[in-house]
């Protein structure tokens, strides 16, 4: 536990320091993932990015031709979490954590594709986040959702430490590409 709260604070100050604006074509090959399957997606669920992550929003440009519902979390009692969906520019509220959500009460939707922001990932896509388990706890009896880590390269990480509470990412995205 003490390591993980070590990296954390560790490469929330690399991140901070190196953070740069990304092209849209950062995100050419999480699109064509999208574009393959295609016809196996109709929910996509993004972050809101906040503390220097990789900023996401720029994705609604690029996937406007293909026809996908665009999902935010909501942070429930209980440490929950669900995800709703939401329209670019469609009002959001800052949740007890600091992050932007959206404020409508739309029911939930499980998500076929998830981004998920991250602070630190390793070679064999194990990913460290805030702590507070919110992704983890989501999709621990999901195992039909396919998700993918954004992030910098700079924030790899040669071997985090992992625990049996900490899902495994399918893919990371990063500016030098994508994983599985």
């Amino acid at each position: 536990m003490q390591q993980k709260i070590a990296i954390r604070k560790k490469v929330l100050l690399i991140r901070k320091k190196k953070y740069f604006e990304i092209s849209p074509k950062f995100f050419n090959p999480l699109v064509k993932l999208l574009k393959k399957n295609n016809n196996k997606i109709n929910t996509l669920s993004l972050y809101y990015p906040s503390n220097y992550e990789v900023n996401v929003l720029s994705l609604f440009r690029l996937i406007k031709k293909i026809k996908i519902k665009i999902l935010l979390p909501v942070i429930k009692s209980k440490n929950q979490m669900n995800f709703v969906e939401w329209k670019h520019l469609d009002p959001l509220k800052v949740n007890e954590f600091g992050m932007l959500e959206p404020c409508s009460e739309n029911k939930p939707v499980v998500p076929d594709f998830m981004l998920v922001p991250l602070l630190a990932y390793d070679s064999n896509n194990n990913r460290l986040g805030y702590g507070k388990g919110f992704y983890d706890r989501f999709l621990k009896n999901k195992n039909k959702i396919t998700t993918i880590g954004v992030a910098f390269s700079f924030q790899k990480y040669n071997k985090l430490p992992i625990s049996n509470l900490d899902i495994k990412l399918d893919y990371i995205l990063t500016e030098k590409g994508i994983k599985k």
